[in-house]
């Protein structure tokens, strides 16, 4: 898996963006990842330096769609904690 494969979006929420003041971004990821590919890929494409990497998994839901029940895709969330004085300017501008 190449670097550009692991980081797929930057995760805008409320609790997100309240995680900025602390130096701390989150992103989702792919769901074969780990902490050192995570780590490695944040630093090579945003040119920061990561402390921590944290990562909590979303288990997909059953959800009903007419007589059929179907089941949301499973979800793998990274809250990245940078260095202090580091800034990721792409995710704060928006």
């Amino acid at each position: 898996m190449e670097l550009h494969d692991i980081l797929i979006k930057p995760l805008i929420t409320e609790k997100g963006t309240m995680l900025q003041e602390s130096n701390k971004y989150l992103f989702q990821v792919a769901l074969n990842s780990n902490k050192n590919r995570i780590k490695e890929a944040v630093e090579k494409t945003f040119d920061v330096s990561v402390v921590n990497v944290n990562i909590c998994w979303h288990r997909g839901k059953q959800k009903r769609l007419g007589p059929r029940m179907i089941r949301t895709p499973d979800m793998k969330k990274a809250i990245v904690t940078l260095k202090s004085g580091d800034r990721i300017q792409i995710i704060e501008g928006l």
